[in-house]
């Protein structure tokens, strides 16, 4: 029964990928017949994002309230209730309305899962966990390829992943008891026992020593991440001569790097801590970024691919220790504030480098990944260090 209850946890991961990368795949179809500016997608992914900043702040009292299980029932209901009346939408305003409920089903399933495996599992699973998010975003637009010179096109796409997304709904009904066996449990670095509702709040919970720091390593990977992701392609194509078909192919390979990292660091987090992962790694992408910038052009997409493997290990390996850090009792509410301030780079960083990219030149990709790579790892170097000193201080 705990695998079946492990591998519908796996499954809600892949699950939660799906979605992701649907609409940008689905948009070029989309934009004729809703017959709206090919840039509208962006007011689209804008309000997603939003309301999945909302809905991951507000996850610690609900899971307070409702516990994980439930939590996770009503939000991936959410999202399949949303992708199913997508699949129905008559115009950009309907898109624009059900990319609400899109975005609050995906911020409080993101963070109660994320918080559920880090109390709960060991660090290679939340590595592997994310490694099937990847694979998830990766067959979203596969599946939808499938339809799309189909009667019904991107309609039947996104109803195929909404049908998947009921199929995972009537699973996790069907498992609630189980989340209640588990929930109860100790983890290690922590208190289980549940908090004053006055220490339930965002402001309790950011005062608390460290929480800023962890913030800012989210805000720092998750803006370099995204960046890299919108931009690696025209960076390619802008400041190294690519083809635009080559430059596409390059930039798959971050992602490729990304997921392949994420599978492998399941295996070395058996032998190295998180800390360990999260500065090597981001050593790594270092190289990786100064590569693109100073090898032939020839060996720069070698070069993104080992800048997606140095990320690998960031998300995983920070949301792991999070109890460890500041404690069970307080993991919900502090993963709460880190996913929201991973989606707020998402968000507002890669626009922010294309004015400056338009202002100065885009040859800058680089050097703002090395400046947001020191930045999430010094921040993990000064949570180490924190956790270390309070360890060592006399109780």
């Amino acid at each position: 029964m705990a695998t079946l209850f492990l591998a519908m946890i796996y499954s809600a991961f892949v699950s939660l990928g799906l979605p992701d990368s649907l609409l940008g795949a689905a948009w070029p179809e989309m934009v004729s017949g809703f017959a709206v500016p090919v840039e509208s997608a962006g007011t689209a992914a804008m309000i997603t994002s939003l309301c999945t900043v909302i809905s991951s702040l507000f996850t610690n009292r609900l899971v307070a309230r409702l516990g994980t299980g439930r939590t996770t029932l009503f939000s991936v209901a959410f999202t399949a209730a949303a992708l199913t009346g997508i699949a129905f939408t008559p115009s950009f305003i309907w898109l624009c309305v059900l990319a609400v409920p899109l975005g609050l089903g995906a911020g409080a399933v993101d963070a109660a899962l994320n918080n559920f495996v880090a109390l709960h599992y060991a660090a290679r699973h939340m590595s592997w966990l994310h490694c099937c998010w990847g694979l998830g975003a990766t067959l979203g637009p596969v599946i939808l390829s499938v339809f799309l010179h189909r009667q019904g096109g991107w309609r039947f796409g996104y109803g195929a992943v909404a049908a998947l997304q009921w199929c995972l709904v009537l699973a996790l009904a069907a498992t609630l008891r189980l989340w209640g066996r588990y929930e109860p449990r100790q983890a290690s670095g922590g208190q289980t026992g549940a908090l004053p509702k006055s220490q339930l709040s965002l402001i309790a919970t950011a005062r608390q020593p460290g929480v800023w720091a962890a913030m800012l390593s989210y805000f720092c990977y998750c803006s370099v991440e995204n960046t890299t992701l919108l931009w690696g392609a025209s960076y390619f194509v802008t400041a190294r001569g690519f083809s635009t078909v080559a430059a596409a192919q390059a930039a798959s390979l971050f992602v490729l790097g990304i997921t392949i990292g994420r599978f492998l660091c399941g295996f070395a987090s058996a032998r190295l801590s998180s800390s360990a992962l999260i500065l090597g790694g981001g050593a790594l992408a270092a190289l990786g970024a100064a590569g693109m910038g100073l090898l032939p052009a020839a060996f720069g997409p070698a070069a993104l691919c080992v800048v997606g493997l140095g990320f690998a290990p960031a998300y995983p390996c920070m949301m792991h220790e999070t109890p460890h850090r500041f404690g069970a009792a307080r993991s919900q509410g502090v993963i709460s504030l880190q996913m929201a301030s991973a989606y707020v780079g998402n968000v507002c960083m890669p626009p922010l480098f294309g004015l400056l990219a338009a202002r100065v030149g885009i040859w800058l990709l680089p050097v703002c990944l090395v400046c947001g790579i020191a930045g999430y790892a010094a921040c993990t170097a000064h949570l180490a260090r924190w956790v270390r000193t309070r360890a060592q201080a006399p109780q």
